[in-house]
Order: structure tokens, then C-alpha cells, then sequence
């Protein structure tokens, strides 16, 4: 009740000021002040991440330069090209190329119609096959170690993605979600995210198996992550996934 009644006042209040034109003037400068910190605080959170962004990924991208060129004799002698350019479906349905180091044969989108009676994945959005036969033996290996995604750290310097987001979909993929799927899509898809880790139930030091999440699952977790992200959320997702590929979780 004495809620109600200060609201009641403050109401009140706010309808005198408006009767005069000052009162409207302080009103006015108010709702503008009120606006630019509103701005000033989300685009600085903005601004925080993207330098992150690009200094994890130039760290990562000096660090793993060895390992770029290994892996890229190696899938040579396979033959065809090193880098697999995938379109993907980012913020707001932009699409983009996403790259990875190629671990399966040259031929392997044209082959696709064939597997997908042998989906893993019950929903039928994503595709998921446990033996894959359209993957190269290094591809197996750069996939267990998770190399293959690699090259996604200059998609991030493009500003194409994000070190932490939800994973970027395949537009056949987009076409097939929910308007509710579709709130994954209203930010920059990452490298990581909370299902790649398997934190389903939001324990600080959860690691699972992503493998065992379905479709509906990860909409959640990606919206989930959406509503509450934060620097430190971001730093702490992607300090997880180096013990997820370690343990081999999701492989």
C-alpha cells in the first residue's frame, strides 16, 4: 500500500513539473541523460568484448602459427585445399564464410544428402554422425584435438565472430528454426559457448559432454548466455574450454 502511494506521488510530481516549461526542459535534459548512460555503459560493454576479442585472438593465432603450417602440409598431401570455407548465418541472419581447416574429403557437401538418414541428432536441425565416413584420417585428429577450428580466430579478427557466442548455424539449419530458435541469432556468434563446454546447469566449475545436448537444449543455453553475458562470463567460458578439449568432452 505505501507503494502504491509513493508511486501515486511521484506521478504527481512529474505531472506539476510538466506544467511549466522548465519543468519540461529538466524532464527533457533528464530522459536524455538517462538515455546516454544507458548507451554509454552498453556500447562500452561492446567495446570491451571486441578488444578482447582481438587481442585473444592475435595471442592464439601467434602462439598456435606452428601448428598452422604442420597441419596445412598435412592436409595438402590429402590434397585439395587447406582452409573448408563454410557459409554461416551470424548476427541478425548476416551471413558470412566461416573457416576451418578442411578434415574432410573435397567432395564432402555433394555427399551430405546421402547421410543424413544416419543423423545422430533425433531433432533433425543439425547433422551429426559419429563415423563420418567423409572424414580424412587427419581430419579425425585435428577434429579430436579440435585444431580444425583453428582458423575461426581470424574469423573474429574480420569481426565476422566472437571468441564466446553461440555457435554459428548452417543457413539450410536457419531455415528449419522456430521464431523462438531464432533469439540465438540476436548475437555474434562465438568459437565457444556455454553447450561446447557442456555447463548446463550453470555450476562455476561444470564440464559435460556436449554431445549429449540436444537442438532445444542449446537454444536455451545460447539464449541463457545471451541474457546474462559479461566480460567475466566470457573469460571464464573460454578459460573451460581448454579442459573440455583436453578431457576430449563432446568428441
Amino acid at each position: 500500500m505505501i507503494h502504491t502511494s509513493h508511486l501515486a506521488e511521484q506521478q504527481a510530481a512529474r505531472l506539476l513539473q510538466a506544467q511549466n516549461r522548465m519543468g519540461r526542459l529538466r524532464m527533457r535534459l533528464g530522459m536524455h541523460l538517462k538515455r546516454w548512460s544507458w548507451l554509454t555503459v552498453v556500447n562500452g560493454t561492446h567495446a570491451v568484448k571486441r578488444l578482447f576479442d582481438i587481442v585473444i585472438s592475435l595471442v592464439c593465432l601467434l602462439l598456435a602459427s606452428p601448428v598452422f603450417i604442420i597441419v596445412a602440409l598435412l592436409i595438402r598431401r590429402d590434397g585439395g585445399p587447406v582452409f573448408f570455407k563454410q557459409k554461416r548465418v551470424g548476427m541478425l541472419g548476416r551471413h558470412f564464410e566461416m573457416l576451418k581447416f578442411r578434415s574432410m574429403c573435397v567432395d564432402a557437401e555433394a555427399k551430405l544428402a546421402e547421410l543424413l538418414a544416419q543423423n545422430d541428432k533425433a531433432q533433425g536441425v543439425t547433422f551429426k554422425m559419429k563415423n563420418d565416413p567423409r572424414v580424412t584420417p587427419v581430419g579425425r585428429f585435428i577434429r579430436k584435438t579440435s585444431i580444425d577450428e583453428l582458423p575461426q580466430f581470424i574469423n573474429v579478427l574480420r569481426g565476422d565472430m566472437s571468441i564466446v557466442g553461440p555457435r554459428p548455424p548452417l543457413p539450410r539449419e536457419v531455415a528449419l528454426y522456430s521464431p523462438g530458435d531464432r533469439r540465438r541469432l540476436h548475437a555474434r556468434p562465438g568459437i565457444t559457448c556455454l553447450w561446447q563446454v557442456g555447463e548446463r546447469e550453470g555450476g562455476l566449475w561444470e564440464i559435460g559432454d556436449r554431445n549429449s545436448i540436444d537442438f532445444d537444449e542449446q537454444v536455451r543455453l545460447d539464449v541463457r548466455y545471451i541474457e546474462s553475458q559479461s566480460f567475466l562470463r566470457d573469460l571464464w567460458i573460454l578459460l573451460k574450454t581448454v579442459p573440455a578439449i583436453v578431457l576430449g568432452k563432446g568428441m
